[in-house]
């Protein structure tokens, strides 16, 4: 057995987290060790020779004696309730006053002196907390922007000393090892089915992000999905919805003849306005509207962003337009949540239909909820990948699939199928990792071939 020597902070976890872990507390001069339970973790020799004199641990946590510990930091990417930690995530730390196993952002929200907007979400918060970064820029607000998006929330502290606002994606990992956020505005965008490996059902899963509203002054969410609504008191709750909103509400509706973004009977933006593709991302547009609203930026920087925001990278991203058909990279659609939201959103907006490509690792995913909406708006659904015979046997009564081999073969057989007016739609509702290093490498090979096609095409 291990003792952790008393007084002693135990940092649990050598990755990106784990090392800006590390850093913070180096620089506040807290004394600590570092546990891995890999035997050898990547990067380990620069670790060291980074921080010399910290002791190293490797191996299983259940040889550590914790008793003596000041706190265990744990990486979001590890369960707080793993081998070693039993019943320590239960216990009040009598030197804090919070559990006794906490995250990154624990440590965060301790130390920032600038207010907080944060943003969770199954989908969609890489989206809105980029949106919200640029609209702060355009505001004149020095933002700094980072978390479960970029940089570390504890490395912004170093980097950006003197930002005025922090704009935080977080995950349900790093929100469940979170006892008290405290933002000036907080946003939950939207649930559905993912990560429940970790955290064991849908209850559990929407619990960790709940907390996100922990003191939170000013709550974001989405007026569609109660289960966003926080489920503890905040002074202010705002909603966004893709319905017409009653006052002081954000949504979608007609003003003098185009669908607007509004705010009450306000009107903010017209729809043609937006380069973004899809009704999920309008209500994208709507929830960081919202947010820069609560938190005091100016309309016109706000709408000027949204004017020239083409989406994230892998995310409804349009790649071209080939013959009359849109060519939409949406590999980041890893869960059937996102996957979803990218057909109903993109949809709901075509003169023609949704040529759908999807495939790859499921996760033991429930893939019945995309048949109905598939079989309103798609045309076709061609599969690929492992979990291809999975996703034919769900979808086969409800619209034309066919399976292929990889992701070339399904996009030459699309181009092959899709009429005028109709959009092809990448967003596989399955990990990458059967047929790819990443979803990034997925997404890159759908852009190469279908610029590459465009090229050809246009030669003709």
């Amino acid at each position: 057995m291990v003792r952790v020597a008393k007084g002693l902070t135990l940092v649990v976890g050598l990755g990106l987290s784990g090392r800006a872990i590390c850093r913070h507390l180096t620089r506040l001069d807290v004394p600590y060790m570092v546990a891995d339970t890999r035997a050898v973790p990547p990067g380990l020799d620069d670790f060291r020779a980074a921080h010399p004199g910290v002791e190293i641990y490797c191996g299983s946590l259940a040889s550590l004696d914790l008793t003596d510990a000041h706190e265990v930091v744990i990486s979001p990417g590890l369960d707080p309730r793993m081998a070693g930690l039993e019943g320590l995530a239960e216990r009040l730390n009598p030197n804090t006053g919070e559990p006794m196993v906490v995250g990154e952002i624990a440590l965060f929200a301790r130390a920032a002196s600038a207010p907080i907007a944060a943003i969770t979400g199954s989908n969609a918060k890489s989206t809105v907390t980029t949106l919200l970064g640029e609209m702060a820029t355009a505001a004149g607000v020095r933002a700094a922007v980072g978390g479960n998006l970029g940089t570390p929330a504890l490395d912004l502290l170093a980097d950006q000393p003197n930002a005025e606002l922090y704009i935080l994606e977080l995950s349900s990992f790093q929100l469940e090892t979170t006892p008290h956020l405290g933002a000036a505005c907080a946003a939950f965008l939207n649930l559905s089915e993912d990560h429940l490996d970790r955290h064991g059902d849908m209850h559990s899963y929407c619990a960790a992000k709940q907390r996100i509203f922990t003191g939170a002054q000013c709550a974001v969410v989405n007026g569609d999905e109660p289960k966003t609504w926080p489920d503890q008191p905040v002074s202010q709750v705002v909603r966004f919805s893709h319905k017409a909103p009653m006052e002081n509400e954000w949504g979608l509706a007609d003003y003098q003849g185009q669908l607007t973004l509004m705010q009450g009977a306000k009107p903010w933006l017209a729809i043609e306005e937006l380069k973004m593709a899809g009704q999920h991302n309008y209500l994208n547009a709507l929830a960081a509207l919202a947010m820069g609203h609560s938190l005091g930026f100016a309309a016109e920087p706000m709408c000027s962003v949204l004017r020239e925001f083409k989406g994230l990278t892998h995310r409804s991203e349009v790649i071209a337009t080939i013959n009359g058909v849109t060519w939409i990279n949406d590999t980041k659609g890893t869960n059937v949540g996102a996957t979803l939201a990218a057909i109903n959103g993109i949809g709901a907006t075509l003169k023609g239909r949704l040529v759908l490509l999807a495939g790859g690792v499921g996760k033991g995913a429930d893939f019945s909820p995309l048949a109905k909406p598939l079989s309103t708006c798609a045309r076709h659904v061609l599969l690929f990948g492992l979990d291809a015979p999975r996703l034919a046997n769900v979808l086969i009564e409800h619209v034309s699939v066919q399976q292929l081999e990889d992701l070339t073969q399904a996009m030459q057989t699309a181009f092959e199928l899709a009429q005028p007016g109709d959009c092809v739609l990448l967003s596989p509702a399955c990990a990458s990792l059967d047929q790819f290093a990443n979803y990034q490498e997925r997404g890159e090979v759908f852009r190469r071939w279908v610029q590459k096609k465009a090229q050809q095409v246009e030669a003709i």
